[in-house]
């Protein structure tokens, strides 16, 4: 009776655990390795939402941009800390901000530029960058791109944001570069103001500041003395 109830057990939890660890196990989004070093990386990541046979969905990949225009296009980007109406009485409005400083913009600029060059239409580039903080914290800032048409479309997934790393379990950060891994305290901007297409947001985009971390910039209305610039040393 003792062997009958104990391969009963068994056979009750084995399926019980199997459905347990592969409900645990999230997959990765595919990717290619553009750029690589200890802390930060380039990737071309697939992008699952470009169906195949829906061809105006389709990213305007590859596509050739030079370092300098990716320098203007990073430079460009301004962050500003999202503040409710009680806290601008208070405080007033937050400064804009670069959202890359030199040193990012130097090493993201011509890795943005080849992933571009050798993207697929169903592809992104996605960045990560971090610059540790103790053994079991960094500070991140992380993304994606991809242009459409005319358009660059540019999301901030994080920015200066410290990511605690788990002693256990799955660390995010790097594994999905698009998603926060906090609630979002920030708004995007991008200066040349006018080569930004305004995006219609719902109301709880708005409330919880997810209504401009993702810029559109029509490429055709960047100023030729912006994209001309010389690159960053």
């Amino acid at each position: 009776m003792g062997i009958c109830r104990f391969s009963l057990r068994r056979l009750l939890v084995a399926p019980l655990t199997c459905l347990c660890l592969s409900g645990c196990t999230i997959p990765q989004t595919p990717y290619r390795t553009v750029y690589e070093d200890p802390v930060n990386y380039v990737r071309l990541e697939l992008d699952d939402t470009v169906l195949p046979e829906w061809s105006p969905g389709h990213h305007s990949h590859p596509r050739t941009f030079t370092s300098e225009e990716i320098v203007a296009i990073l430079t460009g980007m301004k962050v500003q800390e999202h503040r409710i109406w009680l806290q601008k009485w208070i405080q007033g409005e937050a400064p804009l901000v670069p959202a890359f400083r030199d040193e990012e913009v130097t090493i993201l600029a011509p890795q943005i530029a080849e992933a571009f060059a050798a993207a697929a239409y169903n592809e992104r580039i996605t960045f990560y960058l971090s610059e540790p903080q103790t053994s079991a914290k960094r500070l991140i800032t992380t993304g994606g791109l991809y242009v459409r048409d005319s358009e660059i479309h540019v999301l901030l997934g994080n920015w200066q944001i410290v990511y605690g790393i788990p002693l256990y379990g799955m660390i995010y950060d790097r594994r999905y570069p698009m998603r926060p891994t906090v609630a979002k305290g920030f708004d995007l901007f991008f200066q040349p103001a006018d080569a930004v297409i305004i995006q219609n947001s719902s109301f709880l985009d708005i409330l919880f500041a997810n209504n401009k971390d993702e810029l559109v910039i029509n490429i055709d209305r960047l100023p030729a003395a912006m994209v001309m610039a010389p690159p960053l040393k």
